[in-house]
């Protein structure tokens, strides 16, 4: 079995004032190698909204890679915050209409293909994956 190619298209950090720019990166980015109409909307929300999340809770900065392998989308986000609560960690219930805040990570969840998560006190990783044959 052949190994899958990665190409990477996009490192980044990012704080609170690069949040649109990095938006508009990965969805340049995305469109350019084949995800398009609402896939790419999509997966360009759902990367926004794992980066608002780092800035928002995990000190304000992060950083972003992009690449494709094997005919795959993906986007890593990392950040150095104390990781993710464990109640909110699954990210698959949507958090009460009260909640002020939680729903991140799971519009995240219905937006794209697979998100993995990796959430320690020392900071995390959130992968979002979507096919481009989609």
């Amino acid at each position: 079995m052949a190994e899958a190619v990665e190409t990477a298209l996009l490192v980044e950090e990012f704080d609170a004032e690069q949040i649109t720019p990095v938006r508009h990166a990965v969805s340049r980015a995305a469109a350019a190698v084949g995800l398009l109409g609402q896939r790419l909307e999509d997966y360009v929300l759902a990367v926004n909204e794992i980066v608002t999340n780092a800035v928002r809770h995990a000190g304000g900065r992060g950083a972003v890679r992009l690449w494709t392998s094997g005919g795959e989308l993906l986007c890593e986000v990392t950040d150095k915050g104390s990781g993710i609560p464990a109640e909110r960690l699954d990210g698959r219930t949507l958090p009460p209409s009260h909640a002020v805040s939680g729903r991140g990570l799971w519009l995240a969840r219905h937006l794209v293909d697979e998100v993995t998560v990796l959430s320690t006190p020392a900071g995390t990783i959130v992968t979002l994956r979507s096919s481009l044959a989609g």
